[in-house]
């Protein structure tokens, strides 16, 4: 089974705000379906952190690389793929357009050999896993009033980040932190996420420690990104001073970038984004990575339903990995799928058992949030079949 083309769809219309400085818009893609077609006309998706016009880019690069490759094949044809751009520099487009095209092969894996991709990568250690809703930090009346929201559709973890947090003071942190604390409870989860990514971070190791200690006191699961993404030794110190876990990375692509913040022990948790950080290929080895340094992965996942079902097979395959990012109110998750993300009663999400990702798009809803030329008529009807 040889790859024959790959179709890239732009999501617009609905894009989520990020709680970046320079907030995005509804109409600005960040993500990027893929659609790897063979030429037994079976396909495989995939999901990219990154613009259309960039990804379709890359694909101009990468097609005499994966033109008439073995489908089959996810974690080789990747690591060619890589290989083979080197001097295009390790991370950015390239890299992330790797990441969609890896998770796709990996459901087209699955879905030829009648297996789900959780067992491909390694066997179930889980049936279902949590997701903890991730939300973008508001005042804490708003604030509060939404993580009832979300409690009420049965979440039990919570993850609020972003916005004005490290922004203003230490006490309109505090008292964002008390409300949401109030909201959901003592006995849920609660993580905090201060965005040190965002552009111009200006909060440094002090200021980290302080706030880990005041988040300790509000029984924080772990306190993320608190510091600037390349500010290891200081992601060190804070590890090892810190009450609390420490968790980042998720700007971070390839297992190579990974592995000095393991071996130094930055973080307690390691975050990568499977559609960014080479794909499913490249987070398992990461997790592979980690687990020998007893280090847990909880995979990023501000991104779309592909990505979503990417990360609970991961969670299948990696016994650490108990936890995954649910990002709320986003249509590119929730409205994109055939079946809604249905939590039970104890707020957790089933893995998939059906074969490849076990993901079917909702092509109706995805022609609202796509170009139509996107979506042409016959790969309409390739993803209704």
């Amino acid at each position: 089974m040889k790859i024959r083309e790959i179709h890239a769809i732009g999501l617009r219309g609905g894009t989520p705000e990020g709680g970046w400085s320079h907030e995005l818009k509804p109409d600005e893609c960040v993500h990027t379906l893929l659609v790897v077609r063979t030429d037994e006309d079976l396909f495989g998706l995939g999901s990219v952190f990154s613009n259309d016009a960039l990804v379709r880019s890359a694909l101009e690069v990468l097609a005499p690389l994966y033109t008439g490759e073995n489908a089959l094949e996810p974690e080789r044809v990747s690591e060619k793929l890589h290989q083979h751009t080197f001097w295009l520099g390790r991370g950015g487009t390239i890299t992330h357009t790797i990441s969609g095209i890896d998770i796709a092969l990996w459901d087209l894996l699955g879905k030829a050999t009648g297996q789900p991709v959780g067992r491909l990568l390694g066997g179930y250690y889980r049936d279902r896993v949590r997701p903890y809703a991730s939300l973008l930090i508001q005042d804490p009346d708003p604030l509060a009033e939404e993580l009832l929201h979300y409690k009420m559709q049965g979440f039990r973890a919570f993850k609020i980040g972003w916005g004005d947090f490290g922004r203003q003071s230490d006490t309109r942190d505090e008292t964002i932190v008390r409300a949401a604390r109030e909201a959901i409870g003592e006995d849920a989860l609660l993580m905090v996420d201060a965005g040190g990514s965002d552009a111009f971070w200006n909060q440094g190791y002090k200021w980290a420690l302080r706030t880990a200690q005041m988040l300790a006191d509000y029984k924080v699961t772990w306190f993320e990104e608190p510091l600037r993404p390349d500010a290891m030794e200081d992601y060190a110190l804070l590890r090892r001073a810190a009450p609390l876990p420490i968790s980042s990375c998720e700007v971070l692509t390839r297992r190579q970038s990974f592995l000095p913040w393991l071996q130094t022990g930055a973080v307690d948790i390691v975050q990568p984004d499977v559609t960014k950080v080479g794909g499913l290929s490249e987070s398992r080895r990461i997790g592979w990575f980690a687990q020998a340094y007893g280090i847990r992965l909880i995979p990023h996942g501000w991104n779309t339903a592909v990505g979503l079902t990417a990360d609970l097979h991961l969670a299948a395959a990696l016994s650490d990995t108990d936890l995954i990012e649910y990002k709320t109110g986003s249509p590119y998750i929730d409205e994109i799928a055939v079946d809604d993300w249905h939590l039970d009663a104890e707020g957790m999400l089933s893995i998939p058992r059906t074969p490849g990702l076990g993901l079917k798009l909702d092509v109706d809803a995805l022609i609202k949030y796509t170009a139509s030329e996107a979506l042409a008529p016959e790969l309409r009807g390739l993803l209704q079949s």
